[in-house]
């Protein structure tokens, strides 16, 4: 059985971080009355162990029993949690980053842990997250830090129409959870593709805070129409999009950026931008691709 777009995936490896990333994914299944599917990959080494001593075969065995280990204890961690959501699981043959790209297909989102061992080998963070983020086909949630429990979704909008889907995403989590939605845009992120670029220094700094602005409320426009029960703070700031993200991320319970972008989100997937909140980020980071 395969995942379906009703479904939220957790990639769990036996450590305390896929476990985090256990109950965070099952709590948005929770919220959004959907099952949940857990997933392990299971990828034998050929060579790295004394075959005078174990066969290729008893390895394998041993890589499955592993496997089942950690699957029961991401399923019964997800039960405590959520009695009442469907749960299966699925151990997968295979390197990680190519099997929850292929889980993103038909998932609603993949979730990871900050740290992993076993399939992971320490890597969610960097190749892992960066790698699934930049080829996955649905949104990708890294869970890190202790999420303000009231405290407000926080979504970074270039400007670019590659941050509508990151608003949607954002606007639905603020819906679901009850609580507000900070969405923020830096006046660097506007400035380095804009007109204005090769003029700094003769530039009329009130003129491009009211055209950040008028951006910012462009992007948000129609999409505060389908969730009119959400208060949005919109933050226009003169700062480097990282240092202003990880900042109001301090006091929120998620923050929410796109896969693509122009100026200082650009290819945030691949850059800098993106390897910082990936690293640092206070609380749960989803990284949203834009709609096709």
């Amino acid at each position: 059985m395969t995942g379906t777009a009703t479904s939220v995936v957790v990639g769990v490896d036996g450590s305390e971080s896929s476990l985090d990333a256990v109950v965070w994914a099952v709590r948005e299944c929770e919220r959004h009355r959907v099952s949940l599917r857990l997933v392990h990959a299971c990828a034998v080494p050929a060579v790295g162990y004394p075959d005078f001593l174990l066969s290729k075969n008893r390895v394998r065995e041993a890589f499955e029993e592993q496997g089942i280990a950690v699957l029961a204890a991401a399923k019964s961690a997800a039960k405590e949690t959520a009695p009442g959501v469907e749960i299966e699981t699925a151990m997968v043959a295979g390197d990680v980053v190519p099997m929850l790209a292929g889980e993103s297909c038909t998932a609603r989102m993949v979730v990871l842990g900050s740290r992993g061992l076993g399939g992971f080998i320490g890597q969610l963070v960097g190749s892992t997250a960066v790698g699934l983020s930049a080829r996955g086909h649905c949104p990708v949630v890294v869970i890190r830090g202790n999420p303000a429990a009231d405290g407000p979704v926080v979504v970074g909008v270039d400007g670019s129409p590659a941050s509508e889907a990151a608003i949607g995403f954002a606007l639905e989590a603020a819906s679901t959870r009850g609580v507000a939605l900070t969405a923020v845009m830096t006046w660097t992120d506007f400035i380095v593709d804009s007109p204005y670029s090769g003029v700094r220094l003769a530039m009329d700094w009130a003129r491009v805070e009211e055209e950040v602005q008028r951006l910012l409320a462009e992007r948000l426009a129609g999409w505060q129409e389908k969730f009119p029960d959400v208060h949005v703070d919109r933050l226009v700031l003169r700062d480097r999009p990282v240092r202003a993200l990880l900042r109001l991320a301090e006091t929120a319970q998620l923050l929410v950026v796109g896969s693509r972008g122009h100026g200082g989100f650009d290819g945030m997937l691949l850059g800098s931008t993106s390897q910082a909140l990936v690293y640092h980020a206070p609380c749960p980071l989803a990284i949203v691709r834009p709609m096709t």
